[in-house]
C-alpha cells in the first residue's frame, strides 16, 4: 500500500509505502503495478497508537452488561430498576458494571437480592477487582451459602464456572480502530494459555485486527488486606529466574510500597512493569525511579472520576494521585494507557486528562502533572514488549499509521478522535471514517 502526500509530525511531507511493517519513506514515490494507494492529501500522518493496558474479554462482555455507577444509577431505588430493565443475557446472568459505594453504599448479596430480580445477577465494582453475587447467582457457581457474596474476580475457584467466550471481539476491535489504536496489551491476570491463543486465534481470523501482547501469567493484583512481601518476592524471583518480567497491579499506597520492596529484595527485570500506580507517596518516588520499573497509568480517571476523588481523598493527598509529570521529572518512565473498560477506551481522551488535568466538572486535580501534548501522544507510540521505545515513521518500523484530519499543529491542540480519518494496520487500512 502506498500513502501519499502524508505531513509528519515535523512538518515534513512524504510518501509512505506499508506492509507489514514500513519499506519506504520518501518525499515521491512511484506507485508499483496494482499497488494500492491512498491520498492523505496532506492530513497528518502518525505511528498507530498502542494502548498499553486494556481487558478485552471484559471490554467484550461489558457492551452487553447494564452500568450502575454513579453516573447512570444514583441511589438503591435505581439500582433496582436498573437491574429490573437489563437484558438476562445468552448465560442466564444479569451482568452490571462500575458499581461505586457512591451509589448505594456497600454492596453485598443481602443489598442486591433486595433489589435485585430473582435471576442470577452479578455486580462489578468500578476498580474491576470485585464482583458481588446475589443468592441465584451464587447457588448457580457453587457457593450458595457464601456469607456476603463479594468474590475476587481473580479468584477461579467461581470465576472458571462462568462460560467464556470471544464474542463481541470484532465490536471491541472496531471501536479500537476508529480511535486510531492498532495495538493492546491485555492486562487480564486470569489468562490460562489456552485463553491466549484463543485471543492469538481471534486475530489470526481477523476479529480482532489490532496487534496483541499479553501480560499474563506475569501479572498480579494486590489486594491491602493480604498483602505477602515474601510471598510476592518469591514469585517475582521465579519469573525472573525463567528470564520473564512481571507487572504488578498497585492502586493504593500501600501496594506500591510492598512492591518496591520486593522489587528491592528480588532484583528487577527490564520488562518489569507496575500497573496504575494510583496513589504514589511523595516518600516513593525516589524509590520508584531507583528501581528503573515502567510506570503504566491512566490519568484519564482524572476526567472520569476526579469529582469522586475530590470528596473521597483528603486535600493533602490529590497532588500523589495518577501522577505523571513528576514520575517523569524523577527519571520514573511512564506509558499510558486506558484500562478498558473500566476506563472509557478512547486514548485521545486519556490524552487530554494528562495535559488539562480537569475533572468532569472542570476542577483542576494535580496541576503540576500537567505534560504537554506531544509528550501525551508520544506516550501511546510504543509497543507491547516494550512501552518506551517509540515507533517513528520510518522503513522497519511496523505498518501501522493513522490519518488525522488537521494539521500537526491542530492534531497536538485538538487531542480529539474525531480527527481520525483513517487507520492502517500492517498495511491493510482497518478504518476509515466516511
Amino acid at each position: 500500500m502506498l500513502i501519499q502526500r502524508a505531513t509528519l509530525l515535523d512538518g515534513t511531507v512524504v510518501d509512505i509505502r506499508v506492509a507489514e511493517r514500513i519499506t519506504a519513506v520518501d518525499s515521491a514515490l512511484t506507485p508499483l503495478p496494482a499497488e494500492q494507494v491512498y491520498d492523505a492529501a496532506g492530513r497528518t500522518v502518525i505511528p498507530g497508537l498502542h494502548d498499553h493496558h486494556v481487558h478485552l474479554h471484559s471490554a467484550a462482555a461489558a457492551l452487553r452488561s447494564v452500568r450502575v455507577g454513579p453516573a447512570e444509577v444514583r441511589d438503591r431505588a435505581e439500582l433496582g430498576r436498573a437491574l429490573a430493565n437489563a437484558d438476562v443475557g445468552a448465560d442466564g446472568w444479569i451482568r452490571a458494571v462500575g458499581y461505586h459505594e457512591a451509589v448505594a453504599g456497600a454492596l453485598d448479596r443481602a443489598v442486591l437480592d433486595e433489589v435485585s430480580p430473582r435471576v442470577p445477577v452479578r455486580v462489578q465494582h468500578r476498580s474491576g477487582v470485585l464482583w458481588t453475587l446475589n443468592s441465584a447467582g451464587l447457588a448457580r457457581v457453587g457457593m450458595a451459602d457464601h456469607p456476603d457474596g463479594r468474590l475476587r474476580s481473580a479468584d477461579r475457584s467461581w470465576s472458571e464456572t462462568l462460560q467464556r467466550n470471544d464474542t463481541g471481539l470484532s465490536e471491541v476491535s472496531d471501536g479500537l480502530s476508529g480511535f486510531g489504536v492498532t495495538g493492546v496489551t491485555d492486562a487480564t491476570p486470569d489468562l490460562e494459555i489456552d485463553d491466549i491463543v484463543r485471543l492469538l486465534e481471534t486475530h489470526r481470523r481477523g476479529e480482532l485486527r489490532q496487534r496483541m501482547h499479553c501480560l499474563a501469567p506475569g501479572k498480579r493484583i494486590l489486594h491491602d488486606n493480604d498483602l505477602d512481601l515474601d510471598g510476592l518476592t518469591a514469585w517475582i524471583s521465579e519469573r525472573h529466574g525463567d528470564d520473564a518480567p512481571v507487572a504488578v497491579h498497585c492502586v493504593t499506597a500501600a501496594q506500591l510500597v510492598v512492591t518496591l520492596s520486593a522489587l528491592r529484595a528480588a532484583g528487577t527485570h527490564p520488562g518489569d512493569r507496575i500497573e496504575h500506580a494510583s496513589v504514589v507517596p511523595d516518600d516513593s518516588v525516589a524509590a520508584l525511579a531507583d528501581s528503573g520499573v515502567t510506570v503504566v497509568t491512566q490519568p484519564n480517571f482524572i476526567s472520569e472520576r476526579g469529582d469522586q476523588y475530590l470528596e473521597d481523598v483528603p486535600a493533602a493527598e490529590h497532588h500523589e494521585l495518577w501522577r505523571v509529570a513528576s514520575l517523569r521529572r524523577a527519571g520514573v518512565p511512564v506509558a499510558l494507557s486506558t484500562d478498558m473498560p473500566f476506563g472509557e477506551g478512547d486514548p485521545w481522551a486519556t490524552m487530554r486528562a494528562a495535559v488539562r488535568r480537569t475533572t468532569g466538572r472542570g476542577a483542576v486535580l494535580g496541576d503540576d502533572e500537567r505534560i504537554c501534548p506531544p509528550d501525551a501522544l508520544g506516550m501511546f507510540f510504543g509497543t507491547g514488549e516494550d512501552p518506551m521505545r517509540r515507533r517513528t515513521i520510518a522503513p522497519g518500523e511496523p505498518g501501522d499509521l493513522v490519518v488525522l484530519e488537521p494539521s500537526p499543529d491542530g492534531v497536538l491542540e485538538t487531542l480529539g478522535s474525531d480527527m481520525v480519518c483513517a487507520t492502517v494496520i500492517a498495511g491493510d487500512v482497518v478504518f476509515e471514517r466516511a
